[in-house]
């Protein structure tokens, strides 16, 4: 049943276009505070209706004034992100035709002038100081766990560790909505309470929300354009559009701002979208230009290549960029996926950070970031404690305290943790280069010098000794069924093997299956990697499985088979299974109403 908003006295309506669009309390009739012509008075072109069901609360969020918002940002902004998905494909295909990612002669330009810098972390309250972020989805009680926390930062994801039900896309919002005017709280299904350690937003870790992708769906929202064509709204839109609309001006009144990351940029045509959408986005609610601050995610082959202009196109805007480096090495995968063994990692357990074509990557975002003045944040360490193992958390602590010191001493600002029993640890390394700057910002990496040949030199793991083994291939098949299966349950970041595993990780599993099996990879048994030996494995991991009720192996397992076994490779696993087994599923509506 598709529900229903009532937008007027005269009666209910699903759709919203931009006309007539009532004030809000973020808007301020003839006071414009910069915003110009083209946002206070573009034409409606389309509309946008509700389809998904609405509990408790859900109008506070799906109110008239923001779908009214997400009409417009449809409007201006949904050819321009067709058309970067369109440039993605055909780049796919040039890699897979023997044309190797570079850099770009067109922009050299950019990155030969000297005389720019982004706008950091100047007038951006809460920015300066980044040495540890937590990371994870913005359900209630992960939200008060992650503001409770030590950390400078919150990673308010809803991205790969939130999976996108209705349920965490909208009650994520309201939790957000919630924790930033003070009053979150949540009472779980035992009778635990939690609570705030402060009402005052400057007392406890920014918060940097991460919407989801230009390649993501929200099918909950369908866009309808002026020609009447219907379609899925974009997840990156709806989730930045509602978190801007309803905090922004918040934010700012309570000492922080509307700071964002944002994730899977493989290029900087697809920043100047954001830097664009961010434009259109202060003008339209009459914030002043620049208050946005975003966090760009290097975690694609392409945009190692970009990272300058990158930063250029949102240089307004940008506060740094960060290593996302499981999401990296999954690009890494899928580009090289059909190029031959010389492309093939090994178990993803023997691709270390010091590898040398993952080490000219972060050396590389280090001094383009510094170069530019921005902020260079460090990635994931996935180790995770276990409170009931000593020995699994004493191996957790060293792992992540040697990560951190690397990414400390090459010049990174700051690092992310996925447990708050972690942030002692990595704050600890950073503490110790840093002392009493909030940043290694003027720390300039003059030393670094790294080319194509740097970032693509794939084959140096393998060539040092690493290897693909059958406890490996095992690994990768458990992993990514047991994730698969968690994100259908609704829950999207899950602690596996004592690692926390997300989207990301999962993709890597996977990918790396359909890549060995594709270029015939044998494991240090000499076993060759095939179909049918996957399918046994998936028998077995299928098998051996708990069942209860609820559970959702079977799918999973579909989903599995899918991504890893068919001839053609999904670029993400995610949109698939979104569309064929989340949405419309149990765990897809509302907890009530």
């Amino acid at each position: 049943m598709t529900s229903t908003l009532t937008t007027h006295s005269s009666g209910p309506t699903t759709s919203r276009t931009s006309s007539d669009r009532p004030t809000s309390a973020g808007q301020h009739p003839g006071h414009h505070h910069g915003r110009d012509d083209d946002a206070r008075r573009a034409t409606p072109s389309g509309t946008l209706d509700v389809t998904g069901h609405l509990g408790s609360r859900y109008r506070e969020i799906l109110t008239p004034e923001a779908l009214d918002f997400l009409t417009a940002l449809h409007d201006r902004f949904l050819a321009a992100r067709h058309g970067l998905l369109m440039d993605r494909q055909q780049r796919r295909q040039d890699v897979a035709d023997g044309i190797d990612p570079d850099f770009r002669a067109a922009t050299r330009p950019v990155r030969d002038d000297p005389s720019w810098r982004v706008a950091g972390s100047h007038g951006a309250p809460g920015l300066e100081d980044r040495r540890v972020e937590i990371t994870g989805p913005t359900d209630p009680k992960m939200a008060i766990n992650a503001l409770n926390s030590s950390a400078k930062v919150w990673l308010a994801d809803q991205e790969d560790a939130s999976s996108p039900t209705w349920r965490n896309v909208i009650e994520g919002q309201l939790a957000l909505h919630d924790a930033i005017r003070g009053t979150l709280a949540f009472t779980s299904p035992e009778g635990k309470q939690y609570a705030l350690r402060s009402t005052e937003l400057t007392d406890l870790p920014t918060i940097v929300f991460r919407p989801r992708g230009w390649h993501l769906i929200e099918k909950h929202l369908r866009y309808v354009d002026r020609a009447g064509v219907a379609v899925s709204a974009s997840a990156s839109l709806v989730d930045f559009g509602l978190y801007f609309f309803h905090n922004a001006r918040e934010l700012v009144e309570r000492g922080r701002g509307p700071y964002f990351y944002l994730p899977k940029l493989e290029g900087y045509r697809e920043a100047r979208v954001w830097n664009d959408v961010f434009v259109f986005a202060q003008e339209y609610l009459g914030i002043e230009q620049g208050t946005i601050r975003a966090t760009v995610l290097v975690e694609t082959l392409p945009a190692a290549f970009e990272m300058e202009e990158i930063l250029h196109e949102l240089r307004d805007h940008c506060a740094g960029l960060n290593a996302g480096r499981w999401d990296y090495l999954f690009s890494v995968i899928k580009s090289f996926r059909t190029r031959g063994d010389q492309y093939v990692l090994p178990d993803r357990s023997q691709v270390p950070m010091t590898a040398p074509f993952m080490r000219a990557y972060t050396e590389l975002l280090v001094a383009t970031c510094h170069k530019r003045g921005a902020h260079a944040i460090g990635g994931m360490s996935a180790f995770i404690p276990d409170r009931r193992r000593p020995d699994v958390t004493e191996k957790a602590f060293e792992q992540v305290s040697a990560d951190k010191r690397r990414e400390a001493g090459d010049g990174f600002d700051g690092t992310w943790v996925a447990h708050p029993d972690l942030i002692p640890a990595a704050r600890a390394e950073f503490d110790a280069v840093l002392g009493d700057r909030p940043n290694q910002v003027s720390r300039l990496r003059d030393d670094v010098s790294v080319g194509q040949h740097e970032l693509l030199d794939i084959g140096s793991v393998r060539r040092a000794g690493a290897t693909v083994t059958a406890a490996g291939l095992r690994s990768n098949v458990s992993v990514g069924v047991r994730y698969i299966e968690s994100w259908l349950r609704g829950v999207g970041a899950a602690a596996i093997d004592h690692l926390m595993e997300d989207a990301a990780t999962a993709e890597i599993s996977r990918s790396q299956v359909w890549q060995w099996i594709a270029s015939g990879t044998r494991t240090e048994n000499g076993v060759p990697i095939t179909r049918a030996r996957v399918e046994a494995l998936l028998a077995e991991v299928v098998d051996d499985l708990p069942r209860g009720e609820g559970d959702r192996v079977d799918e999973a397992a579909h989903v599995f088979r899918a991504v890893a076994l068919a001839e053609d490779f999904p670029t993400f696993l995610t949109i698939g299974a979104y569309s064929q087994f989340l949405v419309g599923s149990d765990v897809d509506g509302p907890r009530e109403g």
